[in-house]
């Protein structure tokens, strides 16, 4: 099916070829028709299946004989990297149109945020926390409203942005249409689902929660102390030119990235403790090539975009299955190919076997030819052995203050069991992170 065949606007056709679109993706095939016609939409499609536009084009298509300066579609979305991509694409596949969209989200000033509202952009794409911020005011009540998204739905519900989604729906008048997306769809999304929509067309690409066809999975069993070695390796021999690599921690991700620059891979992160501009800039630098490798945290997972990238790199594997599917769901998009790379060990098991039933397959294990993994492990053995000789040692310093004397406390042996203690706390340190 070529998207002429669609029968969308033929403004809208213009900027679909600009954009080198050739046939629509499944999910864009499936949704489009029945939102021409004028039905909800409930779709469950994975990440990078080209959902995006499969709710933005029925849109625009309704959008592009109609007066201009009145706000007539909101658009829900998790993150504010998310409201960004969104409104990109918007303004890619409106170019001919004249129509407008504006993101509104946290961790910048409000004033062109209100502005937009007040002159009545076509289409906001908002996170929910800032838009019941403007929600406050006379001036962001959207009256003209016709159309609702729900973007990544199910990102929301785990980000705890339910109730928020609640109060915002009490705000607006009750649309024309409502599409609602998710990646997967939890008893609690169902439930929201039920409340806002109407007879919808229910679109579901797959039975069970998986990658993208186009994803390449690969799981590298190592041990912790080596994982920033095995990447770097990854890295310089080749196995990848570019890679949008997930941590656990800001902290982590920090570190990560001056190891990868130490190391001669250009590297920049981005994370919840960067600010709106840092964050901005690292992104365009990764998607520009100024950079090979972006290092990110959850909070990015489902807000970047970028077209072609080659590898997705868990180098802390996620704690929920949705969340490794949304990851590597940043390679491999719309039908394109992709691999993606998860770095375990062996403490991560059980995490891993959780994933690949979530999935309903085994993930492929390679080891890295003419990588030492004995050295770890020969590390490994020597670290237990000197925390073993560190305690019996503590004990000894611990049974000797008991023996001495009060003045024997009070000097040398002090300092000693300060040392001790300063240990442990450390020791307890970097178990927290």
């Amino acid at each position: 099916m070529k998207f002429s065949a669609l029968k969308l606007h033929p403004t809208l056709l213009r900027g679909v070829e600009d954009l080198k679109f050739e046939r629509p993706t499944p999910i864009q095939s499936q949704a489009i028709p029945p939102a021409l016609k004028g039905r909800d939409l409930l779709a469950c499609a994975v990440t990078g299946s080209g959902k995006t536009a499969a709710f933005l084009l029925p849109i625009l298509h309704e959008l592009t004989d109609k007066p201009r300066g009145t706000t007539r579609a909101l658009v829900i979305a998790p993150t504010r990297e998310l409201a960004l991509q969104i409104v990109d694409d918007l303004n890619a596949l409106a170019r001919h149109t004249g129509i407008k969209g504006a993101p509104v989200y946290g961790g910048v000033k409000m004033g062109a945020q209100q502005k937009a509202f007040r002159q009545g952009v076509d289409i906001i794409v908002a996170t929910p926390g800032r838009l019941l911020d403007h929600f406050q005011y006379g001036y962001a009540k959207l009256s003209g409203l016709e159309y609702l998204v729900l973007d990544e739905a199910d990102r929301m519900l785990d980000m705890g942005f339910l109730p928020d989604i609640r109060r915002v729906l009490k705000h607006i008048p009750k649309p024309k249409q409502t599409f609602f997306f998710s990646a997967t769809m939890p008893p609690p999304i169902e439930t929201l689902a039920r409340g806002i929509l109407r007879n919808p067309a229910k679109i579901a690409l797959q039975r069970r929660a998986a990658p993208a066809e186009g994803v390449i999975q690969a799981v590298y069993p190592v041990p912790a102390s080596l994982k920033k070695k095995l990447l770097v390796e990854l890295f310089t021999r080749g196995h990848m030119e570019d890679a949008l690599v997930f941590t656990r921690t800001k902290h982590r991700a920090n570190q990560l990235t001056k190891v990868l620059n130490r190391n001669g891979i250009s590297a920049e992160r981005i994370h919840g403790n960067r600010s709106q501009a840092q964050r901005t800039k690292a992104l365009a630098g990764f998607k520009a090539g100024k950079f090979r490798v972006l290092v990110a945290t959850d909070i990015a997972a489902r807000g970047i975009d970028v077209e072609a990238l080659g590898h997705v790199v868990n180098f802390d594997i996620p704690g929920l299955p949705e969340d490794y599917i949304h990851r590597v769901g940043r390679t491999a998009r719309a039908e394109l190919t992709g691999e993606a790379f998860t770095l375990v060990t062996p403490e991560d098991e059980v995490t891993l076997r959780r994933i690949e039933r979530t999935i309903g397959s085994k993930i492929n294990r390679v080891l890295l030819e003419n990588f030492s993994y004995e050295v770890a492990r020969e590390t490994a053995a020597s670290s237990t052995s000197d925390r073993r000789n560190g305690n019996r040692t503590g004990s000894d310093n611990r049974q000797s203050q008991k023996q001495g004397n009060r003045s024997r406390r009070g000097g040398g042996n002090r300092e000693a069991t300060t040392g001790a203690g300063r240990s442990r706390n450390q020791r307890r340190r970097r178990g927290r992170r």
